[in-house]
């Protein structure tokens, strides 16, 4: 049988919502800790059709192959369960977004951020098409723009606090309308597509993964080009948008453990993965659609996700208030 096989057939697979989903958890799972060598593990939903456990078989080997445990992993269906599972003692381990680490600082501990391609942070833009008459974001005003679900960081807040940093009124954005402009939500990939297809669509905002290959390099900020990873791919499709606003740096996900879990494997997880390299954890014979987005872990703490508290606080966010959208 096969790695892929073995994953799919052993691991735990649950989807469930909110706080139903974490009392799901529960009984699913089992009683775990690092007495019976069994840790559990919740992930994030993933975007699209992505198989999580296929995605993260190359993850748990490698933290199975060096700390001797099982890791037992679960997908939740909504950001919120994953904080609940946290804050519920459901799990010990969690892939995470970084609104939930300000949702539930306390109970949780940064056991690394997550690299990619050499990169810990990356960006949140604004673009639209060459030909477009959107010179500077307050152009937006009247118009519709494509952005990404109301949780995602570079998809919807960043958006949204630099529309509102250049003077226009979001409203109770992304927990309600915008004032100044119509936010039409979707996925990154879809923000982009709606953008190129739909007259009735300004500009698009997304994380650079999903717009940077349509700019030409020469319109990015040199701080782009050094941190981004999606820097050496710049301008290289042909279909080309233009660049209207860039973010600043965003703390990329992290792996969480829970803060009151006392068990020595908690150190040994953490070591694990800040050792881990892109040859533990990406599956080159993997589609590209399933291979893991992240190639490495660095040191972390909740300070470093100081920047997402910010652009919170300018929204007049909650994470409960983004719970309910989740829901």
């Amino acid at each position: 049988m096969s790695d892929q096989s073995r994953w799919t057939k052993r691991r735990t697979f649950l989807k469930g919502a909110g706080v139903a989903a974490t009392a799901a958890l529960a009984g699913c799972v089992g009683d775990l800790s690092g007495e019976d060598d069994g840790v559990r593990m919740v992930l994030n939903p993933a975007e699209g059709d992505v198989d999580m456990m296929e995605q993260y078989a190359p993850l748990f080997d490698y933290l199975e192959e060096e700390t001797g445990v099982e890791i037992d992993a679960t997908e939740t269906e909504s950001y919120t369960a994953t904080v609940d599972a946290i804050r519920n003692e459901q799990t010990e381990l969690a892939d995470i977004s970084p609104t939930g680490v300000i949702a539930a600082p306390d109970h949780m501990d940064i056991l690394g951020i997550r690299v990619a391609f050499g990169a810990d942070q990356y960006f949140s833009l604004i673009a639209t098409t060459p030909d477009s008459e959107i010179e500077e974001l307050t152009d937006i005003e009247g118009h519709d723009i494509a952005i990404g679900d109301a949780l995602s960081v570079s998809g919807s807040l960043f958006p949204l606090f630099m529309l509102d940093d250049a003077g226009l009124d979001v409203g109770n954005a992304p927990d309600g309308d915008p004032v100044d402009f119509n936010a039409r939500h979707s996925d990154h990939s879809t923000a982009r597509e709606e953008l190129f297809q739909m007259d009735e669509v300004v500009a698009a905002g997304a994380g650079a993964f999903s717009l940077a290959h349509h700019i030409p390099e020469d319109q990015f900020s040199d701080q782009f080009m050094d941190i981004s990873a999606e820097a050496p791919n710049a301008g290289t499709e042909d279909d080309e948008l233009r660049l209207v606003a860039e973010s600043d740096p965003i703390p990329r996900a992290p792996i969480v453990a829970r803060a009151d879990w006392d068990d020595p494997v908690k150190e040994d997880i953490e070591e694990a993965l800040l050792n881990a390299t892109e040859e533990d954890l990406i599956d080159e014979d993997a589609d590209e659609d399933h291979q893991l987005w992240f190639t490495g872990l660095e040191e972390g703490s909740i300070d470093n996700f100081q920047p997402i508290e910010d652009v919170m606080d300018a929204l007049d966010l909650e994470f409960a208030d983004l719970a309910e959208e989740d829901e």
